[in-house]
C-alpha cells in the first residue's frame, strides 16, 4: 500500500456516504451474518457429535462458547493487526483462517481437536473479519452511518434464519463431517468481502502536505488513550453489564417452551419469530437514529433500547403459555434489533474515526468476559431453582441497569460537546481539508517571485500591514 497506509486512520478524506461504500456495506452485512449466526448455527450438529464421540451436551456446547470467546476476546489483537497492516489484508487472512478451521474440523477424531479447529481457528478467522469490516464501514459512511450500521447489523438475523435450516439439511444429507466441509467452503466468501474493503485514497492536491503530517502522527498499534475519554469508559462499563443478560433469553426461551409442554418444532418456531422481527427492526432503527433531531441524542436512544429490552425480559418472566412466549419474542425481537443496530453506532459517535479501531477492540475484550459469565451463570441459577422466571428476571435487571449506567453517566458526567472533531489531530486535518477545498490549485501555489516583486514596487509600505486581496496570503 505504499509508505502511507490509506485505511490506517483518518487522512482528511471525507466519507463518500455512498458509491463504493455500498459495496463495503454489502461485505459488512455478510461478515456480520457469519460472525454472529455461525456460533449458533453450528449447534445443529451437536447431536451427531454427542453420538460419535460419546460425550455430553455441555461438552459440545463449548464449541459455540469458544467461537464467541474468540470473536470478542481477540478484539485487541485485531486492533493491533488493523493498525499495523490495514483492514483488507487482515480480512483476507481471517477468511482463510475461518475456512481452514471448519475444513480441518471435518477430519477430526476427538472433541478436543474440534475445539482447536472449529472453535479457536474459525473463531479467530471470524474475529479478523468482523472488526475490520466495522472499521471500514465507519470510514465510508458519515451522514448515513446510522442507516449503514442498521443494514449491516441485519445480517445477523438474516443469516441465522438461513444457516440453521441449511445446517440441518447438510447434516441429514452428508453428516456432520460433510456439513463442516461445505460450511468451510462457504466461509471463503469472507475473503471476497475482504477484497471489497478498498482503502479510501486522499486527494492528490493534499498528498504532499498529508505525508509529513501522517508520519509525524504515527498511529499506535493499540491506543489506550481512549480510556481518558469519560464517554468511552461509561460506554464500556454499560456494554459489559448489558452483555451479561442480553444473550440469555434467546438461549433459554426454547427450553422454557418445552418445559411448558409444547412440541420441539413449536418451541423452535419461537426463535424464527424473534429472528424475523429482528430483521426489520435493525434497519428501521438505523433510519430513525439518522434523523436530524435524533442523531445527536443517539446515546439516549440506545439507553431506551436497553430499557425496552430489560423490561421485555421482566414481562417475559411472567409468561405461562405459548401465546405469552410469542408476544415476548415479538417485543424482544424489536428491542434486540434496536440494541444491535445502535451499539456500534454509539461507540463510533463517542470516540470518532481515528480511535475507533482501538476502541472497538478494547470494548469487545471487556464484553468477552461478560459473555463467558452470563449464560453459564444463568444455567446454574436454573439448575438451583428449576424456574425460568428467575433467569429472565435477572437478565432483565442486568440489561436495565446497563441502560441506567449509560444514560445517567452521560447526562451527569459528560459535558455537552459541540460538533467538533474528537482529537487535536483530527481537528487539524479537518481544518487543512477545508482550506484545501476553498482554494483552487492555482491559489495554493504562491509564487515567491511575485511576492519579492511586490515588496520592491512598494518599499515605502515595508513594515505596514498590506491588505491587498490579490496578494494577501
Amino acid at each position: 500500500m505504499g509508505a502511507v497506509v490509506a485505511d490506517d486512520g483518518p487522512s482528511g478524506v471525507k466519507a463518500p456516504d455512498g458509491g463504493w461504500g455500498w459495496a463495503v456495506l454489502f461485505g459488512c452485512f455478510i461478515i456480520t451474518g457469519f460472525s454472529y449466526a455461525f456460533p449458533k448455527a453450528v449447534s445443529v450438529f451437536f447431536k451427531e457429535l454427542i453420538r460419535e464421540f460419546g460425550i455430553g451436551y455441555s461438552d459440545t456446547a463449548w464449541i459455540s462458547s469458544i467461537l464467541l470467546a474468540m470473536l470478542y476476546g481477540t478484539g485487541p489483537l485485531c486492533s493491533v493487526c488493523v493498525n499495523r497492516f490495514g483492514c483488507r489484508p487482515v480480512m483476507l487472512v481471517g477468511g482463510l483462517f475461518a475456512s481452514m478451521g471448519m475444513v480441518t474440523a471435518s477430519f477430526c477424531t476427538s472433541i478436543v481437536q474440534i475445539y482447536l479447529t472449529a472453535g479457536v481457528i474459525t473463531g479467530l478467522g471470524l474475529a479478523l473479519n468482523f472488526q475490520p469490516s466495522l472499521i471500514m464501514l465507519n470510514r465510508y459512511f458519515d451522514k448515513r452511518r446510522p442507516l449503514a450500521n442498521g443494514l449491516s447489523a441485519a445480517g445477523s438475523p438474516v443469516f441465522l434464519c438461513a444457516l440453521s435450516p441449511l445446517g440441518q439439511i447438510l447434516q441429514h444429507e452428508y453428516g456432520w463431517r460433510g456439513g463442516f466441509l461445505i460450511l468451510g467452503g462457504m466461509l471463503l466468501n469472507c475473503c471476497v468481502c475482504g477484497a471489497l474493503m478498498r482503502p479510501l485514497e486522499p486527494s492528490k492536491k493534499s498528498d504532499a502536505t498529508k505525508e509529513p503530517a501522517e508520519k509525524k502522527v504515527k498511529k499506535k498499534l493499540l491506543d489506550f488513550s481512549v480510556f481518558k475519554d469519560g464517554g468511552f469508559v461509561i460506554y464500556t462499563l454499560a456494554a459489559s453489564i448489558m452483555v451479561l443478560g442480553l444473550f440469555v433469553p434467546p438461549v433459554f426461551v426454547v427450553s422454557y417452551a418445552k418445559d411448558l409442554g409444547y412440541q420441539d418444532t413449536k418451541a423452535a418456531f419461537l426463535l424464527t419469530i424473534l429472528g424475523f422481527i429482528d430483521i426489520f427492526a435493525r434497519p428501521i432503527c438505523g433510519m430513525v437514529a439518522g434523523l436530524k433531531w435524533v442523531r445527536p441524542r443517539c446515546v439516549y436512544l440506545f439507553s431506551f433500547a436497553m430499557i425496552f429490552n430489560g423490561f421485555t425480559d421482566l414481562m417475559g418472566s411472567m409468561s405461562v403459555d405459548y401465546g405469552g412466549l410469542v408476544v415476548f419474542c415479538i417485543f424482544f425481537g424489536i428491542s434486540y434489533g434496536m440494541v444491535g443496530a445502535l451499539q456500534f453506532e454509539v461507540l463510533m459517535a463517542i470516540v470518532g474515526t481515528q480511535k475507533f479501531s482501538s476502541a472497538i477492540g478494547l470494548v469487545l475484550l471487556a464484553e468477552a468476559m461478560a459473555v463467558l459469565i452470563g449464560p453459564p451463570s444463568a444455567g446454574k441459577l436454573l439448575d438451583a431453582t428449576g424456574r425460568y422466571m428467575f433467569v429472565f428476571i435477572i437478565a432483565g435487571i442486568e440489561v436495565t441497569t446497563s441502560a441506567l449506567v449509560l444514560a445517567l453517566g452521560n447526562f451527569f458526567c459528560i459535558k455537552k460537546k459541540s460538533e467538533e472533531p474528537h482529537t487535536k489531530e483530527e481537528a487539524a486535518e479537518r481544518e487543512e481539508l477545508n482550506k484545501s477545498e476553498d482554494k483552487t490549485p492555482e491559489d495554493a501555489k504562491v509564487d515567491s517571485i511575485e511576492v519579492e516583486q511586490f515588496l520592491k514596487d512598494e518599499p515605502e509600505k515595508n513594515g505596514e500591514v498590506v491588505t491587498n486581496p490579490e496578494t494577501c496570503v
